[in-house]
């Protein structure tokens, strides 16, 4: 099972290019039901569009700020999301003990990957890689490159 961090999300939700087509390959070469985002992702996602409407100087702003905040939540009511339980939540405290030495949110989506046994799909393979256990793959380079 998978495990999408929020750079892939990103990725997939904006369709962005060549990364897009080089996931969606690899994605659509597996089961869908392999496949999870985290309620960390959608918190870290909220905090961006609530902090863009925040900022905005115009009703325009407001009003984009807000039709991709909606977006945003039909996209997460579509996919299947995995909460911070008590045992991602013993992890994270046990990987804090330990001085892992990542972000908070990345700790907590590698929290929710260890309990659950799944691999982490990121560009971000320099910070997962510090996770003790965590298995960690980028689908967003050329396939020769990649597992």
């Amino acid at each position: 099972m998978y495990l999408l961090d929020t750079d892939h999300v990103v990725i997939l939700q904006q369709q962005i290019v060549p990364e897009y087509d080089q996931l969606m390959q690899r994605i659509l070469a597996r089961d869908p039901g392999l496949f999870f985002v985290s309620i960390v992702s959608f918190h870290e996602q909220v905090m961006g569009w609530n902090a863009y409407i925040s900022r905005a100087k115009s009703q325009d702003g407001v009003v984009r700020g807000y039709e991709r905040l909606q977006r945003l939540l039909s996209n997460f009511a579509d996919a299947q999301v995995l909460g911070f339980d008590d045992t991602a939540a013993e992890i994270f405290s046990e990987m804090r003990k330990h001085r892992v030495r990542i972000g908070v949110m990345d700790l907590r989506i590698s929290a929710i990957a260890l309990s659950q046994d799944m691999t982490v799909l990121s560009r971000n393979l320099a910070d997962f890689r510090k996770v003790p256990g965590l298995s960690v793959q980028d689908w967003t380079g050329p396939m020769a490159a990649q597992p």
